[in-house]
């Protein structure tokens, strides 16, 4: 099964999600900001990535400057990203034990 961690306003997750289907790819389609993500789920994700919070966090939304996340720790970011999923680079497409975040949309090919 393949889950697309999508934002229907956010162009580069509608052509991520467009490059999956044009693939035969039946993705659920999780719209992350209504479907928050737990911790649990977030932190199984960067495992995932094999990447840190802090390299998932979009550093230009006006809540990170808000809540001066700057220094932040890990943890901070997740209970951060957690309580406001609009902090989480997107989209993430899981597939398995792997995933990958859709920035260009072209990454998602390599879980094909």
């Amino acid at each position: 099964m393949t889950t697309i961690w999508h934002n229907p306003r956010c162009s580069k997750s509608r052509q991520t999600l467009a490059l999956l289907e044009e693939n035969g790819v039946q993705a659920k389609i999780r719209v992350y900001l209504k479907e928050r993500p737990t911790e649990a789920e977030l932190r199984e994700t960067l495992a995932k990535l094999g990447v840190t919070a802090a390299q998932i966090v979009r550093t230009g939304e006006k809540t990170f400057k808000d809540l001066e996340l700057k220094n932040a720790d890990d943890d901070t970011l997740i209970a951060a990203m957690v309580s406001n999923p609009i902090l989480i680079e997107r989209p993430i497409v899981i597939k398995g034990d792997k995933a990958v975040v859709g920035r260009p949309p072209e990454n998602v090919l390599s879980l094909l």
